[in-house]
């Protein structure tokens, strides 16, 4: 049959969202090998921080061997400066590591989404592609293996100023409704509500077709 591409290899879909002093990002639970489904617990999401999170798309091999990198490149931040990157510094940090290897990319799309403490806990969403090359958002960000539906939901049900447990359920609902016109992406999903004083990780029950 066709080949499939390496970054539809495993399937995915990420959504990170900015509330009112608060940000939220959820990944989807499936695994699967192009069609074949492998597992439905494969979290695509990665704790940087307590105010921190990213989540990784694409190839879960790749995925797997930037988080450690990021984890490594985070500790030896804070052994030298003695404090957490703030989501811009992370994500500029991301983006170089992936532009490092342009030439025989990592094949994953990062999302980040945090709260920065200089700027008032102000949330930040960052994402970009393969070779690193950066785009913020003032609402939403999606990545997946159609991440054009991801999309759709959002921009439908996204409105400015959400408190955590309004952008919880929006966040919820983009991803339920919008994996849906995925095949390769949904089988439950797990959505994380980071503010100032906590964070929230919640798995929700989805579709298992």
């Amino acid at each position: 049959g066709e080949a499939m591409s390496i970054q539809t290899y495993n399937g995915a879909a990420i959504i990170a969202m900015s509330g009112q002093e608060c940000v939220a990002i959820a990944s989807d639970l499936r695994f699967g090998v192009q069609n074949q489904t492998l597992a439905c617990d494969h979290k695509k999401v990665y704790r940087m921080h307590d105010r921190l999170y990213m989540g990784l798309s694409g190839l879960a091999t790749d995925a797997q061997t930037l988080y450690k990198r990021f984890v490594f490149k985070h500790n030896l931040y804070r052994l030298r400066e003695e404090r957490d990157m703030r989501p811009q510094t992370f994500a500029s940090m991301v983006s170089a590591t992936l532009y490092e290897k342009r030439f025989g990319p990592y094949f994953v799309e990062p999302v980040i989404a945090g709260l920065d403490p200089e700027e008032g806990h102000a949330p930040f969403i960052a994402g970009m592609d393969s070779l690193g090359a950066m785009e913020t958002a003032k609402d939403f960000m999606c990545a997946g293996t159609n991440s054009e539906s991801l999309l759709g939901v959002c921009e439908t049900f996204y409105r400015p100023g959400l408190g955590p447990e309004e952008l919880f359920e929006v966040i919820s609902q983009c991803m339920l409704s919008g994996v849906d016109r995925d095949a390769l992406a949904g089988w439950g999903a797990v959505v994380y509500v980071i503010s100032k004083d906590q964070c929230i990780a919640r798995t929700l029950k989805g579709r298992m077709d």
